[in-house]
C-alpha cells in the first residue's frame, strides 16, 4: 500500500499525456533548452496548471515574453508578476497557473538561462528574434507534442510586445504552411514597445498633464525628445537609441527621479529610481539583477542563481550574458513594428489585444493610442467608431475596452508598466476574454 500514491501519480501523469517533473515551487513543471541556432540555446520553463481538471490539456497554454530586451521571463515575469510564488516565495493569489498552463521563455538568446557559445549567437534584429522563438516552440512541441492541439496564446510586456508581434506573425505563417503543428490563437501586447518614437514624443505632455513637471521641465524634455525624433526620421537608429537614453535622463533630472514603471510610486528624495536609461545607458548594466541596486533585484538574482538553478539542475549562470543582449540590438531598438501588427490584423484570424496601464511612463497610454489609431487595417474605421465599455471585476471598474472583430484595446486603471502585478484583477478579466 505504501507504493500506491506513487502508482496513482504515475497513472494520472500518463492519463494527462506527460511525465511532469517537480521543479521549483508548487505544482508540476517541465523545462529544457532548445538549440535554435548552432550557437544559440533558448531556455523554457513550463508550469502545468493547478486547476481542477482531469487533464492539463483542457486548459490553454499561455506564453509569457518579458521585455528589455534582456529581461528574464523565468525570473522577473515568474517571481515578480504572475508565477505561483513571489520573490519571497509566498504563494501568489492571482497566479496565472491557477487557470492556465504557463510557459516562460528566456528570450532573446543570452537572456536568463538562455545562452550562446559565441558572439554569433546573439540576435541583432527583431526578425532573428522571431525566428529563434519559432524554433524554440518547435523544440518545445517536439518535447511535449500533446500541446500541439491546445489553444496557445502569446502574452507580452514592453519590448516583449515588439518581439511578440513579429513572433506571432511568423508562427501563424508557419502554422498555415504546415511547418509547425500547433494551435496558436492570439497575442496580447502589454505596454508594448511597438512604436518607440510615439512613446518618446508623448512623455513631456503626459508628465505635464499629470503634474509631474512644470512648463520649464516640459520644454527640456520636449527638446530632447525632438532630437530623438529627428534621428528616427533620418533612419539613424543607433543615434536615436542614444538620444532616447538621454531623454530619459532629462526626465529623471527634472522630475527628481519619477519611477518610469509607475509614476505614482513613492520615491525618496535624492534616490535614483528605476529607469530604462539607467540600465541601458552608454555603459549598460542591463538585467544583471545584482547590479541594479534595489534589495528586491538582489534577492531575485540570488534566488535564480541559488535555489532555482539547483532545483532545475542547470549549469548556466542566470543572466550572465544579459548585458550583451541589449548592446547587440542597439541599432534595432528604436525601429517600429506597427506594420507587423497591421499584418496580424489584415492577414490572420488571430486575436490581437493591446493593453496599456494608465500610470506607465515607459510606454505611456497617449503614445500607445497614437500608433493604434493610425494603423492601416481593414476594420480600422469600424474599431475607431466602436463604443468603449467598462472592464469590471466584482462590480469594480478596473479599466475600459474597445473591441471590433479580432482586435481589442484595454485601458487598465491603477496600473503602470507591469499590469499583471499592479492590477491582477483586470488582467484576469483580459485573459478570460482573450482565451474564450
Amino acid at each position: 500500500m505504501a507504493g500506491l500514491p506513487v502508482l496513482l501519480l504515475a497513472t494520472l501523469c500518463l492519463a494527462s499525456g506527460t511525465l511532469a517533473r517537480k521543479g521549483f515551487g508548487p505544482g508540476e513543471q517541465e523545462w529544457g533548452h532548445v538549440k535554435v541556432r548552432p550557437d544559440g540555446n533558448m531556455f523554457w520553463w513550463l508550469y502545468y496548471t493547478t486547476a481542477n481538471v482531469s487533464s492539463y490539456y483542457e486548459k490553454p497554454l499561455i506564453i509569457w515574453l518579458q521585455g528589455g530586451p534582456g529581461g528574464s521571463s523565468t525570473s522577473f515575469g515568474n517571481f515578480e508578476e504572475l508565477g505561483p510564488l513571489d520573490v519571497n516565495l509566498t504563494p501568489r493569489n492571482y497566479s496565472w497557473v491557477k487557470d492556465y498552463n504557463v510557459l516562460f521563455i528566456d528570450n532573446p538568446v543570452g537572456t536568463g538561462f538562455s545562452y550562446t557559445t559565441s558572439i554569433l549567437g546573439y540576435t541583432t534584429t527583431n526578425a532573428q528574434i522571431a525566428n529563434d522563438l519559432l524554433q524554440c516552440m518547435r523544440g518545445f512541441l517536439k518535447a511535449l507534442p500533446r500541446f500541439a492541439n491546445v489553444p496557445i496564446y502569446i502574452t507580452t510586456e514592453s519590448y516583449g510586445g515588439k518581439m511578440g508581434a513579429e513572433f506571432a506573425l511568423v508562427w501563424y505563417k508557419a502554422q498555415k504552411a504546415g511547418t509547425i503543428n500547433s494551435n496558436l490563437r492570439g497575442v496580447a501586447l502589454g505596454d508594448a514597445w511597438i512604436s518607440p518614437i510615439d512613446s518618446v514624443m508623448t512623455w513631456a505632455p503626459f508628465l505635464l498633464a499629470t503634474g509631474m513637471v512644470d512648463t520649464a521641465g516640459y520644454n527640456k524634455i520636449q527638446d530632447a525628445a525632438q532630437k530623438t525624433q529627428t534621428a528616427v526620421k533620418a533612419g539613424d537608429w543607433l543615434t536615436s537609441t542614444t538620444l532616447w537614453g538621454y531623454t530619459e535622463n532629462v526626465i529623471a533630472k527634472v522630475t527628481n527621479n519619477v519611477d518610469f514603471y509607475n509614476i505614482l510610486t513613492k520615491i525618496k528624495s535624492g534616490r535614483m529610481s528605476y529607469s530604462l536609461a539607467g540600465k541601458f545607458g552608454p555603459k549598460p548594466s542591463l538585467y544583471n539583477e545584482n547590479s541594479i541596486g534595489t534589495q528586491d533585484d538582489v534577492e531575485l538574482g540570488n534566488l535564480m542563481n541559488g535555489p532555482v538553478k539547483k532545483a532545475l539542475g542547470l549549469s548556466v549562470k542566470h543572466n550572465e550574458q544579459a548585458n550583451k543582449v541589449f548592446d547587440m540590438l542597439r541599432t534595432d531598438f528604436m525601429r517600429p513594428v506597427i506594420d507587423k501588427v497591421e499584418l496580424l490584423l489584415n492577414q490572420t484570424d488571430l486575436k490581437v489585444v493591446v493593453l496599456t496601464g494608465q500610470l506607465d511612463l515607459i510606454v505611456d497610454t497617449p503614445g500607445t493610442l497614437q500608433w493604434v489609431e493610425k494603423m492601416k487595417w481593414k476594420n480600422a474605421a469600424a474599431w475607431l467608431n466602436s463604443s468603449r465599455l467598462p472592464l469590471t471585476s466584482n462590480g469594480i471598474v478596473e479599466g475600459y475596452v474597445k473591441s471590433y472583430s479580432n482586435f481589442s484595446v484595454y485601458w487598465v486603471n491603477r496600473a503602470g508598466h507591469m499590469v499583471p502585478k499592479d492590477n491582477p484583477a483586470a488582467m484576469a478579466q483580459i485573459l478570460k476574454k482573450l482565451t474564450t
